[in-house]
């Protein structure tokens, strides 16, 4: 098959054979597949990984082993999304690991992660993932809407950390592709939420979903000029800038959730949280099923944020094409 590997800070093709699966897991040929910022920072370096990346792709069930006659019928052929992070007992392990037996199968002591850690990723004709991974794809949601299930579960993933009827009011830092997602999730649960982002395009796509903006310039003079305060504020820049004014735009004792992941450190102050008794929530994975609810009611709609769409050939390019100014989400098809 044809795959994309990371290479010395750049996606380079290789022709590999498709994934071996083990009992339980499914190969799925990728439809569509979403370059993520995880992406980029991969690239720059961010977990080591040297594999395929990709963690965002609606496809098509090719085979599953291991699984009786009427499972087989239900998953051959079906279209799916996949929750990225598989569990040591996906692997058979024994025992399972201590967060397993907790239930929280998304922090396994010895998880892999699609496209991210140890575990080839979406940017390729075929992937392998666990049955317990993998979400269906309902027939009045297109690929172009299922590609966004998982970023879209990473944001309503603060519901589920967040009692959210308790605010009034909310803002999102930062106008990219996770955090346009955010805040649209955030508006279906908050009356007020308010997106600060540097970038007017970025901005536009928001309002026209009926989202309140504010401009802020990405620097350092932010901290000067920036004097709203919330008692709810998410933190998904994708910049280790981006911390410092989360920080001082969190009401005391107000809720800091933390999205943005980048490769290496955030220069931050830490007394800002201990003078104002802020709680900071770091926040990752999500529920598909809500995702999938949000997608089907039409409460969210996200295909507004696609800019380009290029062939799985093209990947190269088209993460290129990613990492340039004003540029939204970007797809890769088969």
């Amino acid at each position: 098959m044809l795959a994309f590997q990371v290479h010395k800070g750049k996606l380079v093709s290789v022709a590999k054979a498709l994934p071996r699966l083990r009992p339980g897991w499914a190969l799925v040929r990728v439809c569509v597949a979403g370059i993520c910022n995880t992406d980029v920072e991969i690239l720059r370096g961010y977990h080591d990984f040297r594999g395929t990346p990709g963690h965002e792709f609606v496809g098509q069930v090719a085979e599953v082993k291991g699984v009786s006659a009427g499972a087989r019928k239900i998953w051959m052929g079906r279209r799916v999304c996949g929750a990225i992070n598989v569990p040591c007992s996906a692997y058979g392990f024994k025992p399972v690991c201590k967060f397993c037996r907790r239930g929280l199968k998304t922090h396994c002591a010895r998880r892999t992660v699609l496209g991210i850690v140890a575990h080839d990723g979406a940017f390729a004709e075929y992937l392998a993932l666990p049955l317990e991974n993998l979400h269906g794809v309902p027939d009045d949601v297109v690929d172009e809407q299922a590609v966004f299930v998982e970023p879209l579960a990473a944001a309503c993933e603060i519901l589920e950390q967040v009692n959210v009827k308790e605010f009034r009011s909310a803002a999102v830092l930062g106008d990219g592709k996770l955090a346009q997602l955010i805040v649209r999730v955030l508006r279906t649960a908050i009356p007020r939420v308010v997106m600060y982002g540097k970038h007017e395009k970025k901005l536009a796509l928001a309002r026209r979903a009926g989202i309140r903006t504010k401009k802020v310039r990405g620097d350092a003079g932010d901290l000067r000029r920036v004097k709203e305060s919330y008692a709810l504020l998410v933190e998904a820049t994708g910049s280790p800038k981006g911390l410092a004014l989360a920080q001082q735009m969190t009401e005391p004792r107000g809720m800091l959730v933390l999205k943005s992941t980048f490769h290496g450190a955030a220069p931050v102050e830490t007394w800002p949280i201990v003078v104002k008794e802020i709680n900071v929530v770091g926040s990752r994975c999500g529920p598909f099923e809500k995702a999938m609810a949000l997608l089907r009611s039409g409460k969210v709609e996200p295909r507004l944020l696609i800019t380009r769409t290029f062939p799985l050939g093209g990947a190269a390019k088209a993460i290129r094409f990613a990492q340039q100014a004003g540029v939204m989400k970007v797809l890769l098809k088969a």
